[in-house]
């Protein structure tokens, strides 16, 4: 079977012109798309006075739009996801039964509910809709509005879900959006805008939209497309490197949002120790926290500090807890967790080199890839703590939950936090040490788009803040503010 062509997505044009050959990890991985190169004059919207219908479309009309959209969506009724989900099982490092559940998901982001959560909770619908007029305490006024931008979204592949999450952050803000797919998912966002183009052809959201392919890094597309004359802002997740160079493309006209890799941990406070019922339930929501997603997701969290003390019983303690943290990883549905489909032989080979350091730590499970507990014997993380992966989680012991903050830094996205009680009491110092979202233990994968992200407001900032001021001589002196000695301006 020969490697699969991807179509390119041009402002409601399916485009497979001129494919050529993109490699992947393995021949598996191989596939077509359009010579990105060939589609540069089409892809970014040279004339920015051609965003004028967007600025036409109300809040309202995108929750309609998205609303007719969103059952269109489900794997039963559309053959474009269904090719994505095929195709992805070969590309992604999610297992099928995972992967499949993600794309079950995505038609409840684009209920009436959540678009609208998401569009109040961000910029505000009275910001894109119109003017919205703030009086100043000096005399005169001021109107504000929230205008669309012009946008490349290099977006990952680690979950399809964030293809859809950035076409409805586009559509909301009314922008202009250019998605550069990833290697390991190219097909989600060009399903997605193909079912555009079906529900609503000509609207001015689906003729906003271009999706393509062209490997990261390749000067002759990006030298050309990352211009200001092209586009106002880079939306850039993914890792450091892509990160790194899309800064130098970052020039005056040119603005970087960037949602740069993160790692996420967990502090489990003495309360869950204070019985077994407590240690199995606390246990078991942590085991969602670490193994959910394949623990592929920013969120799953990696290091979890268990107040339980340093002493003897402390320490058996947290063997204890890590053997139930284990057992319970190993329960998970397949739909939300399974054995990781390539697990990294260094980690492998990290776990076998502390299997000879008993004294230091206890590695529990992990002889079949399954996944893996390594309990420390003291109070800090194994030295290769960054690169856990295919649900290996490192349970430290601390001595009280401060203990855990040192640990703590600006790539510290999520933590989560039993009980409740502690979590109120440490919000207002992890964010301190850098971390940038704090949740109930068992809710860390659990992604909510109302709400700020990686300690920023992304969709405020895929938007252009216009202020259109206005003064009166009467009232406000155009020279007062310069020169308070200013005689009053009296009208003529």
């Amino acid at each position: 079977m020969g490697a699969p062509t991807i179509p390119a997505f041009v402002r409601g044009e399916t485009v497979w012109d001129d494919p050529v050959a993109f490699g992947g990890t393995g021949e598996a991985c191989a596939f077509r798309a359009p010579d990105p190169v060939a589609l540069l004059d089409r892809l970014p919207l040279t004339d920015p006075l051609r965003m004028r219908d967007l600025a036409e479309v109300t809040t309202s009309d995108v929750v309609d739009y998205l609303a007719e959209l969103g059952p269109r969506l489900r794997l039963s009724v559309n053959g474009f996801l269904r090719e994505a989900l095929e195709h992805s099982t070969a590309w992604s490092d999610m297992t099928p039964p995972v992967l499949a559940a993600c794309y079950e998901q995505l038609p409840s982001l684009f209920t009436p509910e959540a678009v609208r959560a998401v569009a109040e909770g961000t910029v505000g619908s009275r910001f894109l809709d119109g003017w919205q007029e703030v009086a100043s305490p000096g005399g005169g006024t001021a109107a504000v509005r929230a205008v669309g931008a012009r946008a490349v979204h290099i977006i990952a592949g680690n979950n399809p879900i964030i293809a859809a999450i950035t076409i409805i952050r586009n559509a909301l803000v009314r922008g202009d959006a250019v998605i550069k797919t990833p290697a390991n998912d190219p097909l989600t966002a060009v399903a997605v805008a193909r079912t555009m183009a079906e529900t609503a052809p000509g609207h001015p959201l689906t003729r906003h939209l271009a999706v393509a392919y062209w490997k990261g890094g390749g000067a002759a597309v990006e030298d050309r497309l990352y211009q200001p004359g092209n586009i106002d802002k880079i939306v850039a997740w993914g890792g450091l490197a892509s990160v790194r160079h899309v800064t130098r493309y970052i020039q005056p006209g040119v603005e970087l949002v960037t949602l740069d890799p993160k790692l996420s941990a967990t502090i489990v406070g003495a309360e869950a120790f204070a019985d077994e019922a407590s240690m199995a339930e606390t246990a078991r929501l942590a085991a969602v926290d670490v193994g959910a997603l394949n623990q592929l997701g920013c969120f799953n969290a990696r290091v979890v500090h268990v107040v339980t003390g340093l002493d003897a019983a402390g320490l058996e303690r947290a063997e204890r807890w890590g053997e139930l943290l284990h057992r319970e990883i190993l329960r998970l549905p397949a739909a939300v967790s399974t054995p990781a489909r390539w697990f990294d032989p260094e980690l492998r080979a990290s776990l076998r080199a502390l299997r000879t350091s008993p004294d230091w730590y206890r590695v529990i499970g992990g002889h079949d890839d399954e996944g893996a507990v390594v309990v420390s014997r003291v109070a800090e993380p194994v030295d290769f703590h960054t690169a856990l992966s295919g649900r290996v989680a490192n349970v430290v012991p601390v001595a009280s939950p401060r203990d855990a903050l040192k640990a703590m830094n600006a790539y510290t996205q999520t933590v989560g936090v039993y009980p409740e009680s502690l979590k109120r009491r440490l919000r207002d110092l992890l964010p301190l040490y850098g971390v940038q979202r704090l949740v109930s233990l068992g809710y860390a994968t659990r992604f909510r788009p109302d709400v700020p992200q990686d300690a920023m407001e992304p969709v405020r900032r895929m938007v252009k803040w216009i202020v259109d001021e206005s003064c009166s001589p009467g009232d406000v002196h155009p020279l007062g503010h310069l020169d308070r000695r200013a005689e009053p301006w009296g009208r003529s």
